[in-house]
């Protein structure tokens, strides 16, 4: 198994392949544009502006599961664009946990369960806050907030999963190997 035995439907919803993918380093992300991290689109941007001609691509999935998206797919584009120039693509809304949850996340969930949050200020502001207001969300590997990030091989396969207070430049290093 491997990423590209999925398909999503992309923003226009238009049902792609990710096997188009093939041969590249992808980082998957669910993401939300009222949430305390929305500013990690910035450095995403500019990781993929940095890296795709060297063969990175960088898939955005929003999702609503945590409250903190806008209603529709022409809304969180426009805005992704206008606030933080997001070239890379954007899938539509999916959810990213649960049984309801897309296919790839309950495959990227099972491929690379939650290893637990970091020991620094952020990520302990962000479980104190799931601890107190969403406890539900802490048990098993499922994601936990948004802004979950996936780093992929070209052949599909899952090298690493960063949590949600893990900076997008934090994936640079790893990005660099396998590009």
């Amino acid at each position: 198994m491997s990423i590209f035995n999925y398909s999503a439907q992309k923003m226009n919803g238009q049902e792609i392949s990710l096997e188009q993918y093939k041969g590249k380093t992808i980082i998957i992300v669910n993401t939300a544009s009222k949430c305390g991290f929305t500013p990690q689109y910035e450095d995403l941007q500019k990781l993929y502006e940095r890296y795709q001609d060297k063969g990175l691509v960088i898939l955005g999935f929003p999702c609503n599961q945590f409250g903190q998206e806008t209603d529709n797919n022409e809304d969180i584009q426009t805005f992704c664009q206008i606030n933080y120039g997001v070239s890379f693509p954007l899938f539509g809304k999916v959810d990213v946990r649960g049984e309801q949850a897309h296919p790839l996340f309950q495959y990227l969930i099972k491929a690379a369960p939650f290893q637990g949050f970091k020991n620094n200020s952020v990520s302990r502001l962000l479980k104190a806050m799931i601890e107190s207001e969403h406890p539900e969300l802490l048990g098993g590997d499922s994601i936990k907030w948004n802004f979950t990030k996936f780093l992929i091989n070209k052949e599909g396969q899952i090298v690493k999963r960063f949590e949600p207070a893990d900076e997008p430049f934090d994936m640079e290093a790893d990005i660099e190997k396998l590009l």
